[in-house]
């Protein structure tokens, strides 16, 4: 697919459309991580403030999952774990060490689906509910974790 634009500055000169995806792409690869990282430090430190001044959406759904430990200690431990992640994600020395917090944070997010599952699914395995959304969505926060911490190596 290779369209001419003429450019609009006065000269003849023609740029085709993969010219300029190709240079629109280069930028996004010098940008990308970057964006990712603070997305994801924003959604960290959101959420884990949620937890911690007690309006967290997921609070009831974490109640029930880790229902061997008392909530009113256990949701802002985890609220200040998230807000760590999301700070830690903005200083680029401690990137290598806060995907690995994060790694571990993600594991404890998927246990509703084994635990409660009647809460995670609609119909199994399938159907997820809207929690059961809210617990698969972290697939893609794992992803973007792990770009990151690709391109924010130990030794780098």
């Amino acid at each position: 697919m290779d369209y001419i634009i003429k450019k609009w500055i006065g000269t003849n000169q023609t740029i085709s459309y993969n010219w300029t995806y190709a240079n629109f792409s280069t930028q996004l690869e010098r940008y990308a991580t970057l964006m990712m990282r603070i997305a994801l430090a924003i959604v960290f430190i959101w959420f884990g403030a949620l937890k911690l001044v007690g309006m967290s959406p997921a609070q009831e759904l974490i109640e029930k999952t880790i229902y061997f430990f008392p909530s009113k200690i256990f949701i802002p431990f985890l609220g200040i774990w998230e807000v760590a992640i999301g700070l830690g994600l903005l200083i680029k020395r401690v990137i290598p060490y806060t995907v690995i917090l994060l790694l571990l944070h993600m594991i404890g997010t998927f246990l509703p689906m084994f635990i409660v599952p009647n809460i995670c699914f609609d119909a199994f395995p399938f159907c997820p509910s809207m929690e059961g959304q809210y617990i698969l969505k972290n697939l893609v926060l794992v992803a973007g974790a792990l770009s990151v911490a690709g391109k924010y190596g130990a030794e780098k």
